[in-house]
């Protein structure tokens, strides 16, 4: 997961998180979930490519978006990442052996939008933002970071780094695939090749991280989840990160919260080659 900072989007390079959003079967149960565990409040709008989306705001800035996803549409967290230019990025998805699914699709005051899958079935976002657009991230009840969860991280990471130019370094302990992407040299996003903790069939997904106040803590607020009808995936755990937990909202969807003033300092992040190093 990405370290975080609290600021609003700032000038944003290809291959830079810039919105999550959430398809969900039922986004009246998302909405009292979210705005119970975080404060979230909502305003609805059409959408030419959803129907209807809806944009969560935290403290009046934006946090993310939702919307009722349709039968046989993939559900769950997604990210967004920030590009240049969405029909050239068409063109390089499918010259990487990704699959465009929708767009590019012009949405007034918000920009272009591209939805598309990578070799590995990971579902992705990219986005060209309007000048105007802002996104709050960093600050508790807000997203801090993404892991990419995937079979095959050797297509995640030639699709990925390769449209980005991003740099890639295994930091993962004995068996665990777990690869730092970078841009700059600045960590951007994770990527971890799912072990046996999931079932064979478990599709590709993105992990979303959201900032928990310490004043609140991590076993607080998942405590507080599953009074919202959310589920405990994983118990709270301490990382080199923060003190985590994993959390299913009542629609299914996986996400994860973060406590970064609960730092483990030298534990895990063990450097090895990268074993998809060209």
């Amino acid at each position: 997961m990405s370290p975080g900072s609290s600021d609003l989007t700032p000038a944003l390079l290809p291959g830079t998180p810039c919105w999550i959003e959430l398809a969900t079967p039922d986004e009246a149960a998302a909405r009292h979930f979210y705005a119970g565990l975080f404060g979230w409040r909502f305003q609805t709008s059409p959408d030419p490519a959803t129907g209807r989306y809806t944009i969560a705001s935290i403290n009046v800035a934006a946090a993310g978006g939702m919307y009722q996803a349709r039968a046989g549409q993939p559900q769950g967290w997604i990210l967004h990442l920030a590009v240049h230019n969405t029909s050239t990025t068409a063109e390089w998805v499918e010259h990487l052996g990704g699959r465009r699914m929708l767009g590019p699709v012009d949405i007034p005051d918000r920009g272009s939008i591209l939805h598309a899958v990578d070799p590995g079935g990971v579902p992705v976002v990219f986005w060209q933002p309007a000048s105007s657009w802002e996104f709050s991230f960093g600050i508790p009840g807000t997203f801090t970071g993404a892991d990419i969860n995937t079979h095959d991280g050797a297509a995640a990471d030639g699709f990925f780094c390769r449209l980005f130019n991003f740099t890639g370094e295994q930091i993962g302990m004995q068996n665990i695939d777990y690869a730092e992407w970078r841009l700059d040299q600045f960590p951007v996003l994770y990527r971890y090749v799912m072990g046996p903790e999931y079932e064979p069939t478990a599709p590709p997904h993105w992990m979303i991280y959201f900032e928990i106040d310490p004043t609140r803590g991590t076993d607080s607020v998942a405590a507080h989840a599953g009074t919202l009808g959310g589920t405990v995936v994983a118990p709270p755990f301490d990382t080199p990160f923060g003190r985590t937990a994993i959390i299913a909202d009542p629609g299914g969807a996986p996400f994860s919260i973060i406590d970064r003033s609960k730092v483990v300092e030298g534990w895990g992040r063990a450097e090895v080659d990268d074993p998809y190093d060209d």
